[in-house]
């Protein structure tokens, strides 16, 4: 799918309550998920021990810590939209947040996303996405809620 490319204010509330994008697959490994326990010193075993996990999770596998999934949202999100004129974007929240299912070491997860809502104040977008981080081949979402963007356009 093509990125959405915004130049304005305008253009991007013509986009609400529409999909906006849907971003590529990109896989959760178990180095990844090393690096990622790694950076937060959350070493906690059912992510990096693989051994015991075979043996002791009820997945039988490692898991992505859930924050390394949701961290994926910004890179995800910028396959998805272009957003230019600029001076800074900021990440504001997130509403209703919820975990739905454990990434295993090694599935892959996309992205995919609606403009809930779109506001103006005093000249400052607030964009709020709604978006669901999918797993390759599972019925169930990894995440999903509503990210809060503040675009200040130039």
């Amino acid at each position: 799918m093509a990125q959405v490319i915004i130049n304005s204010y305008e253009e991007f509330e013509k986009l609400v309550g529409q999909q906006i994008g849907v971003s590529d697959y990109v896989e959760l490994s178990q180095e990844r998920i090393n690096l990622f326990a790694d950076a937060t010193l959350d070493h906690q075993w059912i992510h990096v021990d693989t051994e015991r996990a075979k043996v002791e999770s009820p997945y039988k596998s490692t898991i992505a810590h859930g924050y390394l999934t949701l961290s994926m949202l910004p890179y995800l999100w910028n396959q998805i939209i272009q957003v230019n004129n600029l001076k800074m974007m900021i990440n504001y929240g997130m509403d209703k947040m919820k975990f739905g299912q454990a990434v295993l070491s090694g599935q892959s997860v996309r992205l995919v996303t609606t403009l809930h809502s779109l506001t103006n104040l005093r000249g400052v977008a607030k964009a709020e996405i709604k978006f669901a981080i999918e797993i390759k081949d599972q019925p169930k979402k990894a995440l999903e809620g509503i990210a809060v963007f503040l675009y200040y356009f130039n």
